[in-house]
């Protein structure tokens, strides 16, 4: 498996594109508790490269794509620093496997890749949210050994959320 970054400010391949569409709108049952579509049943190509977008307009961020022999399998965001100052670690803000190889280990593989990339960065730790309407997100990242710090909402849409943090050492 490789991560490869998503360049900023550079306009999405259309056969890209596709593929990005096609792994968010694999995931209907994240997209209908998330809010992050307006319709979780017909998600446009426009709607993920607006979102993309977004996220790339911050500076810290950083989106990048998971493939396996060759296919997208999924996107991850990344943030090296949270917007709060007294937050030292930076964030994993969206991990996204295609639907269609959900129980594959690749959400496993791409969360490893990450934390090597993090902690070869020198970064010690790693944070994350997960919404609380989300019992199958939240079982597998403790899985992984990330344990709950505590509770907030979402800094977007003030979605009630547990944060999580695994140390990197």
């Amino acid at each position: 498996m490789i991560l490869e970054p998503l360049s900023p400010g550079l306009d999405i391949p259309a056969p890209l594109l596709t593929e990005l569409t096609a792994l968010y709108a694999s995931n209907r049952e994240f997209q209908a508790l998330s809010g992050d579509f307006p319709d979780p049943d017909d998600i446009r190509p426009e709607q993920v490269a607006a979102a993309l977008a977004d996220e790339l307009a911050h500076p810290d961020a950083q989106v990048l794509l998971a493939r396996s022999e060759g296919r997208l399998v999924g996107v991850v965001i990344t943030l090296a620093r949270h917007p709060d100052p007294a937050d030292p670690d930076p964030w994993i803000g969206l991990l996204m496997v295609d639907a269609g190889v959900h129980g594959q280990g690749h959400g496993r593989r791409i969360a490893g890749l990450v934390e090597d990339r993090l902690r070869a960065a020198g970064r010690g730790a790693v944070r994350l949210a997960v919404l609380d309407a989300n019992p199958k997100g939240f079982a597998f990242w403790t899985s992984l050994g990330y344990e709950v710090i505590g509770h907030r909402p979402d800094r977007e849409l003030g979605r009630p959320c547990a944060v999580l943090r695994k140390a990197l050492t």
